[in-house]
């Protein structure tokens, strides 16, 4: 597959700068493709993922997310809480896998077409180029372009709060329009290890970076959050 010179650029650019890190990244073992690949779980009401989410540069724990689905049908519905059990926006898939409505990136993003939440081929050779249009919640006449490049590379065991796992590693690498006409060269890069098993991912770990439109300086840090599973069922 092709995939556009800006991807690349993207991927270089949101590497961690110098040593502000505080948390380490997770580490996981290469393991062998397990056999047979194992099917994504199906969705069920009642499904539950419990996460800590950090800041990875300040080591802070934002919170803990508790994520549910409350709703199957032609979409899925994923509510969302923190510990408090204050309610957060939801997720909503449609179909299963494909994100309509994705609350994880600071504001509430709406894509059109949606796009892949995780590989779909269970393969370490899978890899896909996906083009979209997003707007934030509330603002749906401002429309913006949203390209992602998604690729697996391999099956690893990792250790996590709640235990240990064999997943899928991918990642993810995303340029895009931000509806901030200040910000340009916006990109993001994730990692991401999936779990048939749960149906869910069991850490990812997200950055990005931008450019001041209009002016000659470095790119500039935004949004580095790691989750871990504490718990699910």
């Amino acid at each position: 597959m092709q995939v556009s010179r800006r991807l690349f650029i993207a991927a270089s650019a949101i590497a961690p700068i110098g040593c502000a890190t505080s948390l380490t990244r997770v580490l996981g073992v290469s393991v062998p493709a397990p056999m047979p690949i194992p099917a994504v779980r199906l969705p069920k009401i009642g499904q539950e993922w419990r996460y800590i989410e950090k800041d990875f540069y300040s080591g802070d724990t934002r919170g803990i997310v508790v994520e549910k689905i409350n709703g199957v049908g032609k979409t899925i519905t994923v509510s969302r809480a923190d510990e408090t059990g204050s309610i957060l926006p939801s997720e909503i898939q449609g179909p299963y896998g494909m994100v309509v409505r994705d609350p994880h990136w600071g504001k509430v993003l709406n894509f059109n077409p949606a796009i892949p939440l995780w590989p779909q081929e269970m393969s370490g050779k899978w890899n896909k180029q996906v083009f979209s249009k997003y707007h934030v919640n509330g603002f749906p006449q401002n429309e913006n372009a949203w390209q992602l490049y998604m690729s697996a590379s391999g099956w690893e065991k990792i250790t996590v709060p709640a235990g240990d796992f064999i997943a899928l590693r991918f990642q993810n690498t995303i340029n895009y329009e931000s509806e901030d006409e200040n910000k340009m060269n916006c990109m993001r890069s994730e990692t991401i290890w999936f779990s048939p098993q749960i149906g869910r991912w069991v850490a990812r770990e997200s950055s990005g970076s931008y450019q001041i439109r209009d002016t000659i300086g470095p790119f500039l840090l935004e949004g580095s959050i790691k989750w871990e599973l504490l718990s699910w069922t």
